[in-house]
């Protein structure tokens, strides 16, 4: 099977249709599908259901398909950065599934491993609790979790191989390896395209059973940077030669 496409838009080809649940990893903005969400938004393709850590911030990432209104529910963690989000959530005109970070990236993982339920202390007893079954064991008490799965994930990795084999770089490694197992079809965007055996076998972070489709970045592809901060550092200590005599 060629795994390779020529572009974003061949990749997604035949794939995508309205209602369904896709998968969109990254991290913020770090290591997002971007030209392959570009590519969905182009496809005019809605109502979709949406499982994302987050929800990119306004015009980028996930955010172009917020504000062309293509998205009609987010299950997500966290998403303070988009003001269309916002806007649209109070307006009655998005539904948000809110996930505690650990309870999404479990709920993914235990979908990608066929695990269709678990429990987990975090958030008992609070509005995350409310219409689920919770139970005690040991004496603690528990909610139960349903494990995700998708019709579709489209992730980012740093470097793949003609056969699918992917390695993720820092940051980026946080949510895009569990949704690539956890999709009916995954598809990937990789900065780097080596041939099969360039990535040493302990470096492979996806193996390439779960990717489908695959497309290679362009040259000098832009990472944008959610927020940008520089910390100042404090003037060095005096030396032996500047102490007081």
């Amino acid at each position: 099977m060629r795994k390779i496409h020529p572009d974003a838009k061949a990749a997604l080809a035949g794939l995508l249709k309205d209602g369904m649940t896709v998968m969109s990893g990254g991290f913020g903005l770090c290591g997002i599908p971007s030209v392959l969400i570009e590519a969905i938004r182009e496809s005019g393709v809605k109502d979709l259901t949406v499982i994302s850590n987050n929800a990119g911030i306004d015009g980028v990432g996930l955010g172009m398909l917020l504000e062309t209104r293509q998205i009609r529910k987010m299950i997500s963690s966290y998403v303070g950065e988009n003001a269309t989000f916002a806007k649209q959530f109070l307006a009655g005109e998005l539904e948000i599934e809110f996930n505690p970070q650990g309870t999404l990236a479990e709920r993914i993982r235990a979908g990608g491993a066929g695990v269709p339920a678990f429990f987990t202390k975090t958030g008992y007893g609070t509005a995350v609790a409310e219409g689920k079954e919770t139970r005690e064991f040991d004496g603690e008490h528990y909610v139960m979790e349903r494990g995700l799965f998708a019709d579709l994930a489209v992730i980012h990795a740093y470097m793949g191989d003609h056969e699918g084999n992917l390695r993720y770089r820092k940051t980026a490694r946080n949510f895009n390896p569990i949704m690539a197992t956890a999709a009916r079809v995954t598809v990937a965007q990789v900065e780097h395209l080596v041939r099969p055996g360039e990535i040493d076998a302990d470096d492979i972070h996806t193996p390439g059973i779960f990717v489908k489709r695959m497309i290679a970045l362009p040259a000098g592809f832009e990472k944008r940077i959610e927020q940008r901060t520089v910390q100042k550092h404090p003037a060095p200590a005096a030396g032996p030669d500047h102490l007081p005599r």
